[in-house]
């Protein structure tokens, strides 16, 4: 039995995916399982020992994925492209409930209408459509790291050290460099940047001022790099990102600081036999909060109080602990 699953995008949201291929796998493990994402997202998933085939999304998609014959679809993106694929394939299928209503309500009445359910399991959800049944086996996210993706790690010459996530899409998910400044000065262990080529130049303000107990390896690494520094941190401080989740499923300790998005959209970390392994740092006495159930470039309340309200004294704290 062949089957396809869809997420195109992104980082955080594909290693939320996870559990559901390894899942499928212990329940079935002849299933053949094939996924479709962007690209710029395969390393992420070329090396998952729990998916068979990983196709990259493209124009020329639809009759390649034609040919292949799959038996059932699960569409974890359900957006138009996903949804036009689906149509083109002409398969049983199932679909991600995105609950986009009950988001509008949380952003901008405030009214919470979310599932006390984490993504993952809204995830597993869809493997109903499958002929055996799938169970959560509650291990977590995977992510796999090669031998070689550690040798950046080994090249640090550092035996323990802090990983500080600098980037996120939206910038309203980010602390401000100031902010982070402070924390990164008064941390007793080094710490070590992470994030792309657009983080580089803040990065390296923070690493010029701070000295040589910082490392700013943000634009350097690979994706898998950037998970073999993470596997060997003692802790990573991040905002609402890519890498937060890697880090769950690396098992590696969260401090993780919310700005304009909320847990309540049910995707914090995913580890739930490690609950003690994170932390979430947010103010949630702040009336505009959530603003955007994404995030947004600037602050449209022009305040960006979500950030600027966190005690930075209980981020230093909880690191140095």
């Amino acid at each position: 039995m062949k089957v396809l699953i869809i997420r195109l995008s992104s980082i955080g949201d594909i290693v939320l995916t996870t559990p559901l291929m390894r899942c499928i796998k212990k329940a079935a493990p002849s299933t053949e399982i094939h996924y479709l994402c962007k690209p710029n997202f395969v390393d992420i998933l070329n090396t998952n020992k729990y998916i068979d085939y990983v196709h990259c999304f493209s124009e020329n998609s639809a009759k390649e994925l034609k040919s292949i014959g799959f038996d059932y679809l699960i569409d974890l993106q359900n957006n138009f492209r996903s949804n036009k694929l689906s149509s083109y394939l002409k398969i049983k299928h199932s679909k991600l409930q995105k609950l986009n209503f009950r988001k509008w309500l949380l952003v901008n009445l405030k009214i919470n209408k979310m599932p006390d359910t984490h993504i993952v399991d809204r995830y597993l959800d869809c493997a109903k459509i499958l002929p055996f049944s799938v169970s959560n086996d509650m291990q977590g996210l995977d992510f796999f790291i090669q031998n070689n993706d550690y040798q950046v790690s080994k090249n640090l010459h550092l035996k323990t050290y802090i990983a500080v996530a600098m980037g996120s899409k939206h910038n309203t998910k980010q602390l401000p460099d100031d902010k982070l400044l402070e924390i990164c000065n008064k941390s007793t262990l080094p710490i070590v940047l992470l994030g792309d080529k657009h983080d580089e130049e803040r990065a390296e303000n923070i690493r010029q001022q701070i000295g040589h107990r910082i490392e700013n390896l943000c634009g350097q690494l690979s994706i898998r790099q950037s998970a073999a520094i993470i596997a060997n941190a003692k802790v990573l401080l991040t905002g609402d990102t890519g890498l937060m989740h890697i880090a769950a499923a690396l098992n590696t300790k969260i401090i993780s600081v919310w700005g304009n998005t909320v847990p309540a959209f049910g995707m914090y970390p995913y580890m739930p036999q490690h609950l003690e392994n994170y932390v979430i740092v947010e103010d949630k006495n702040l009336s505009c909060r959530p603003c955007s159930k994404l995030g947004f470039k600037k602050c449209p309340k022009k305040h960006f109080k979500c950030m600027y309200n966190i005690d930075t004294k209980l981020i230093i704290k909880l690191l140095n602990e």
